[in-house]
């Protein structure tokens, strides 16, 4: 699972300059889930090929009359929680303050790993300044400057060890067969009466693995041969030999089973229509590249109007989710659970569909036939052959001359039409156009 990074400190430190250094500017990918204020952000960092999740905090401003602990805003103390490891931001030019010192005592009380990162240091890296802060006991103090990227890299790497990086593409779940499915969506709206469903009356075969120190639990079972990894995010515990599901809601949670899943099951709650929420969650799916299949819960509970307006609800908030294939089912009274686990191995087997060479280029050469590319300026964009460049999500790689002026629409039509051959459901298909470098374009230098 990605390593979850809580970014901790008083205010005007350069906490959320260091968030957008670290998430490449990128927006918090959630900001308004339930129960979260504007001052806990979440998004997502690479360095080199090690992934992680950043949560961006608001400032401290502990009362000294009743000590951090009390007066800490809850959503920092959610933060550190969730976290796998803390960086503590304080400001060089500003100086060790009493604040800082409050702040330290309450981390070093919450056992995590703590990385001290001393900000706005830029040209400063053997300061004298920097020495007072180890007075805070938080080990060696990184200088950085999260305004001009300095330092950041060293310090990244500093926090990132001692991770296990294992396999992350997920490329090993297709020969071993097992599909890893997550189960999201907002709370409430039907996640564990589902799962309780699954594991409880359908005698599937369950046990529990041992979760994350966030709880998250994945659970074993099988049905009609397929074995599932299920990554839960509704919070299973077990009582004696019954698995419980409490509806729980970490957002780090939902976004690690994610990214550790091969399929993802969106629930919906049909008497709440299409939320913000949903469509948060379901964007960040796509952006993860995941196969996914939409069930509508609860779809038993609605009449005919609402149904109708669910349906333009959808159309119009999850309208980037076309591919998918969207379900009405009734976890409570056990209705549609079987075209759902349809869809569901329909979703894996496309997110891993192999596809050769001969026949991706006879595709894209029936489609040029069919409909050519747009011309631009005196040339008209030519395309050659195609090679698949991965799996899940599936990768269509197309080499040709003068690709960069393909437009959005014809890859659209590209991909209509690779998806019809290979039958895809309920996964992204991404298409790459790699231009050949015109031989004569240089000549005359």
């Amino acid at each position: 699972m990605k390593p979850v990074i809580a970014l901790v400190g008083r205010p005007n430190v350069g906490k959320s300059t260091l968030f957008n250094r670290l998430t490449k500017s990128r927006d918090a990918i959630v900001a308004d889930f339930a129960g979260l204020t504007r001052d806990r952000h979440y998004g997502d960092g690479r360095l080199g090929d090690r992934e992680f999740i950043v949560i961006d905090t608001g400032g401290f401003e502990p009362d000294s009359s009743t000590g951090i602990v009390k007066e800490m805003a809850k959503q920092t103390r959610q933060a550190v929680a969730e976290a796998d490891a803390v960086v503590f931001v304080v400001d060089i030019r500003l100086g060790l303050s009493a604040q800082d010192q409050d702040i330290a005592r309450y981390l070093r009380a919450c056992n995590k790993r703590i990385y001290l990162a001393v900000n706005k240091a830029e040209g400063m890296s053997e300061s004298p300044l920097l020495g007072e802060f180890h007075e805070l006991g938080m080990g060696e103090p990184h200088p950085i400057s999260a305004a001009h990227g300095q330092g950041i890299r060293s310090m990244l790497e500093a926090v990132l060890e001692g991770f296990d990086y294992g396999d992350e593409d997920g490329e090993g779940a297709e020969e071993e067969q097992v599909i890893r499915l997550a189960v999201a969506g907002r709370p409430n709206v039907g996640k564990s009466t589902l799962i309780n469903t699954w594991l409880g009356e359908e005698r599937l075969v369950a046990f529990d693995m041992p979760g994350t120190t966030r709880d998250a639990i994945s659970v074993d079972f099988e049905r009609q041969g397929q074995k599932f990894k299920l990554i839960d995010t509704a919070g299973l515990r077990r009582k004696g030999k019954v698995f419980e599901a409490i509806e729980k809601f970490s957002v780090v949670k939902t976004l690690q089973a994610i990214a550790d899943a091969n399929v993802v099951l969106l629930l919906i709650d049909a008497t709440q229509g299409v939320t913000d929420q949903d469509a948060h969650i379901a964007g960040y799916i796509l952006d993860s590249g995941r196969a996914v299949v939409v069930a509508i819960n609860k779809w038993d509970a609605v009449d005919s109007y609402q149904r109708e307006m669910l349906q333009r609800s959808i159309e119009a908030r999850l309208s980037f989710l076309k591919f998918a294939p969207v379900l009405n089912i009734s976890a409570l009274k056990r209705q549609g659970l079987g075209p759902l686990w349809n869809a569901l191995a329909d979703a894996y087997s496309s997110a891993y569909k192999k596809m050769t060479t001969p026949v991706l280029t006879r595709l894209i050469q029936e489609a040029v036939q069919h409909q050519q590319p747009q011309r631009s300026g005196v040339s008209r964009p030519k395309l050659r052959y195609a090679h698949q460049g991965g799996m899940n999500p599936p990768i269509v790689v197309i080499h040709g001359n003068a690709l960069d002026s393909v437009s959005d629409a014809y890859k659209r039509y590209l991909e209509g039409r690779i998806r019809a051959h290979y039958k895809l459901s309920g996964t992204p298909l991404r298409i790459e156009m790699r231009s050949s470098k015109n031989p004569f374009l240089d000549k005359d230098d």
